[in-house]
């Protein structure tokens, strides 16, 4: 989308992992406009068009706010390790960022390290947040939960499901899948979409990198490559928030690697057969870019993705008939994977006040509607999502982007602890030599993957 979107960080992500020959100009004091200037700054991951396109958020905020000025500053990156470390040289540089923009894969990172946690100004704007929290579905929120403390307020999501060509769909024969199909299921109908086919065409692609490659798998068997616990704490949270529910704890703990448990065998297994059979090819490594011409064109027939896809495919000439999409089928579970995005404040701002200001602002309504003109994300907040989504734009089972939160209540975020970047490279190194060396190169794989997983997350 066009602010921070899963589409744009992982087309960035993407660029570092397939080796693309691109490269940035280190960042220095000098390069950093706006040097000297009283404002609150904002640091985006992603592209001075990025920036721009953040106007009219900063306008709407500046009419409520007339006493803040805003500075919007770009800051591109292959991955979240090279964003930080720019961070980090505006830091050393005396021009530190008041607040940045942060998804799923750098929260833990940046809270560990460098980000304010939100906790006081939460409490006290209660009654005022009150009303975005319940329109806010809880596991969005809890993935933004470190240690008991709160760091950052959802203003994008997308969960990873099932987007399929609606004729290759036709050519198979066969009709939508049930909400609860399982791999069986998913097996049959690949099986099916092959037979139909003719010309070049694989009835399933992915991509090798963690939001929609091997985790959507793992997550439907109730299991992940990384041990998944909750910190202690939060009550603060959950008993003023949402007392309707159990208190979810203090959110996730991914600090061990467990690549060699039996259901995530099982899961490999899964795609090794895919990919053996010829219904998938070898996972791709970086972005989507390749993936919007092949589903655009008819060559791939099923693919994860989220909500942020319908603006790629609109541009792509792609209709609303011609796709559609549906949750992931169900091996021992049916749990989703999501990805969030959000601002936070960093522990070096001096304008913290200023900053919280801000961050209420993006996830009021009229901020998000601000950010989020057309349907380019699934929004965090139910109301909005459905007017976006419910405008005509997207496919006819829009539903589904919400439902996955709402139907799959154990749905979470992606496993990124504070050493994601390493723990990423350990899973992407071992993917396609798992899966392509025949049934019993599965588990030899994920032997390595465990001894890589256990280094990265030693920080070696």
């Amino acid at each position: 989308m066009v602010d921070l979107s899963r589409r744009a960080v992982i087309g960035l992500a993407g660029l570092g992992a397939i080796g693309t020959a691109v490269s940035w100009p280190r960042l220095t004091g000098a390069d950093i406009p706006g040097r000297g200037q009283k404002a609150l700054t904002v640091a985006l991951f992603g592209t001075q068009q990025d920036a721009l396109a953040r106007q009219k958020l900063v306008d709407g905020f500046q009419k409520k706010n007339p006493g803040i000025a805003v500075r919007i500053v770009a800051i591109q990156g292959q991955d979240w390790s090279e964003y930080f470390a720019k961070i980090l040289t505006m830091i050393a540089a005396g021009t530190p960022p008041d607040v940045v923009t942060v998804a799923t894969e750098g929260t833990q990172l940046f809270a560990s390290r460098m980000a304010h946690p939100i906790d006081e100004y939460v409490q006290r704007d209660a009654d005022e947040m009150k009303e975005y929290f319940d329109d806010v579905h809880p596991s969005l929120i809890e993935s933004f939960l470190y240690k008991g403390h709160l760091y950052q307020l959802p203003d994008n999501f997308n969960a990873a499901n099932v987007f399929y060509n609606t004729q290759a769909l036709e050519r198979s024969g066969m009709g939508r899948p049930d909400e609860n199909w399982d791999i069986d299921d998913f097996f049959t109908l690949a099986r099916a979409m092959k037979k139909g086919a003719s010309g070049t065409f694989l009835p399933y692609f992915w991509n090798n990198r963690l939001w929609g490659g091997v985790v959507p798998w793992l997550y439907v068997n109730q299991t992940s490559f990384l041990t998944e616990e909750k910190a202690p704490g939060g009550e603060w949270f959950w008993e003023k928030f949402y007392p309707g529910i159990p208190p979810r704890g203090g959110g996730y703990l991914w600090e061990n690697a467990d690549a060699l448990n039996e259901r995530t065998v099982e899961s490999f297994s899964v795609l090794q057969r895919l990919v053996s059979e010829g219904l998938a090819a070898n996972p791709a490594q970086g972005g989507g870019n390749e993936l919007v011409a092949l589903f655009s064109t008819g060559q791939v027939g099923m693919t994860p993705a989220g909500g942020f896809w319908v603006k790629g495919l609109k541009e792509a000439g792609v209709g609303n008939d011609d796709y559609d999409v549906t949750f992931f089928p169900k091996m021992r579970g049916q749990r989703h994977q999501f990805g969030a995005g959000g601002y936070a404040i960093m522990a070096t701002s001096e304008r913290k006040d200023e900053a919280w200001q801000w961050l209420k602002y993006c996830v009021s309504y009229e901020g998000m509607a601000i950010a989020h003109p057309d349907p380019d994300s699934s929004i965090p907040r139910r109301s909005l999502n459905t007017e976006r989504y419910n405008a005509g734009v997207g496919p006819k089972h829009w539903q589904v982007f919400y439902d996955t939160l709402e139907k799959f209540p154990d749905t979470g975020p992606m496993p990124a602890p504070p050493q994601q970047a390493a723990v990423e490279s350990a899973l992407i190194k071992n993917v396609v030599t798992t899966i392509t060396n025949g049934p019993d190169g599965v588990r030899r794989g994920l032997e390595t993957m465990q001894r890589d997983l256990e280094l990265a997350l030693k920080g070696r």
